[in-house]
């Protein structure tokens, strides 16, 4: 189920993204969530304690924390969700390719063009889950993993434990080692021990003896590796931007 963020600080330009996003979604069948969010403060909060959200919808112009400042804020806690610009000012188009926004739709806010602008978001979401994602065979059956829902994986004996954003754990009887090497082929993971590879993605801190996760989760580092590990993540993020 996809999770929404809306936030902006008018009331009114606020329930009519509602009213917008429940026409949506009830049009084109979508199984969905949102939270809403009268100013950045609150969103962020909500960030802080752990809450993600597939689509962040944002104004610019807000009082004290614009959009940009929340956009700079989330990409902190995730690289990749789409984020998109609702605002009546086109001043700061330029700026929001700094976030990586996916889109910037100018005020007021037909249903002609919300309609237009999420088909190509859900579009982009659903060929990057389709192409990102491992087939496992878990204790419950075959199972499809997404790449970004993959927080980290370990080796616990015999079983290997996929953790994921949710909370959920898949485990699997399978040899950790075929598990690094299909890890490893997407560019964001790295072995931080050897039992433990970690979604970079998800990385908050990397020290001498472990690495934090954003989910608050921590991994071990193995003895002497904190500066290979450090490396490899500023390489991925030097990728990213």
């Amino acid at each position: 189920m996809l999770q929404i963020a809306i936030c902006d600080d008018n009331i009114n330009e606020l329930s009519n993204m509602v009213h917008l996003l429940n026409q949506y979604r009830s049009s084109r069948h979508l199984n969905c969530e949102y939270a809403v969010f009268p100013n950045g403060f609150d969103l962020i909060s909500a960030l802080e304690k752990g809450k993600r959200f597939d689509i962040y919808c944002l104004d610019i112009i807000m009082p004290g924390f614009s959009g940009i400042d929340v956009a700079k804020e989330i990409r902190t806690y995730d690289k990749i969700a789409p984020i998109l610009f609702f605002t009546s000012s086109t001043e700061f188009a330029l700026e929001s390719y700094s976030v990586k926004a996916i889109n910037y739709v100018l005020k007021p806010i037909s249903k002609e063009k919300f309609f237009f602008t999420f088909d190509e978001i859900l579009e982009s979401i659903k060929i990057k889950k389709d192409e990102d994602a491992i087939i496992v065979k878990s204790n419950d059956g075959i199972q499809k993993i997404l790449i970004s829902n993959l927080v980290y994986a370990e080796v616990n004996g015999r079983n290997v434990l996929y953790h994921l954003l949710s909370g959920k754990v898949i485990k699997c009887t399978e040899p950790f080692s075929s598990v690094c090497d299909n890890l490893l082929k997407y560019g964001c993971f790295v072995k931080t021990h050897r039992s433990y590879i970690v979604n970079m993605q998800y990385v908050d801190t990397i020290e001498e003896r472990q690495v934090t996760l954003q989910t608050l989760s921590s991994v071990p580092v193995a003895q002497g590796k904190v500066r290979e590990i450090k490396q490899q993540y500023l390489a991925y993020q030097m990728e990213e931007e």
